[in-house]
């Protein structure tokens, strides 16, 4: 049977109503231990129960997102989550805070990158790497975008805005001209954007608006990035 029960110090009740079930019933001993809650700046629970809080398993939070969630949480959180969530000593932390003085947005790279090393390891913090290049750099190469599998494009694609097209629609060839028009206003204003060189597919200029898209342009049967200057970025998903 059960002899210990562990949990947050908010199941107190739950837990000492289990040991009492027990002792009355079966007249054995049962012992409950419990644990701080960990809450975070704004005095909401960190656990399962709560939107925006993130898995282990990367089938239900990505690697990108694991990684993400540590960058975006409150400056004030970070001692705490350092503390919390990492081997460091006392000395090695307070060490890292003297260095990162004044540096938040650092601190916070440096706990997720540890985090998301430690639970999916090197080689998927890499892949996040890449997707977060593809995401805010915008000088992000062609060698980038090709080199990510499926899941990293489908990651990609949940950060931008974009629509889903037929592949039956790719495979008679769609002409670019009509393709923009999906993210511009106008015929005349996607052509005008070709003949600036502002358009590329997968990291490649369009230069002529007579370009026909057809399947060929998809990355793993599916997945075709789409840009109009460098901060406007759309992913098209074939279905």
């Amino acid at each position: 049977g059960c002899t210990v029960q562990m949990g947050g110090s908010d199941q107190w009740g739950n837990i000492t109503a289990g040991t009492e079930f027990i002792g009355r019933n079966l007249g054995a001993k049962a012992y409950g231990v419990t644990t701080p809650l960990l809450t975070k700046a704004d005095g909401s629970k960190f656990g399962k129960s709560t939107s925006g809080n993130i898995w282990l398993d990367p089938n239900l939070t990505s690697p990108y997102k694991f990684y993400q969630f540590w960058i975006n949480a409150a400056d004030e959180d970070i001692p705490k989550f350092i503390r919390y969530f990492t081997f460091k000593t006392k000395e090695e932390v307070e060490a890292i805070e003297k260095e990162c003085a004044g540096d938040p947005r650092r601190l916070k790279r440096l706990l997720a990158e540890e985090l998301t090393v430690r639970i999916h390891g090197k080689k998927s913090f890499h892949t996040v790497q890449q997707v977060s290049d593809l995401l805010f750099n915008t000088k992000a190469k062609k060698e980038t975008l090709v080199s990510l599998g499926p899941d990293d494009l489908a990651t990609v694609a949940e950060e931008i805005p974009g629509f889903s097209i037929s592949k039956e629609a790719l495979a008679n060839g769609i002409n670019i001209v009509d393709l923009l028009t999906r993210i511009v206003s106008s015929k005349s204003e996607a052509r005008r954007a070709i003949n600036g060189r502002a358009v590329s597919i997968n990291k490649d200029k369009v230069e002529s608006d007579e370009l026909v898209v057809n399947q060929e342009y998809l990355l793993h049967g599916r997945y075709l990035m789409l840009e109009n200057g460098r901060k406007n970025k759309f992913m098209l998903v074939a279905e």
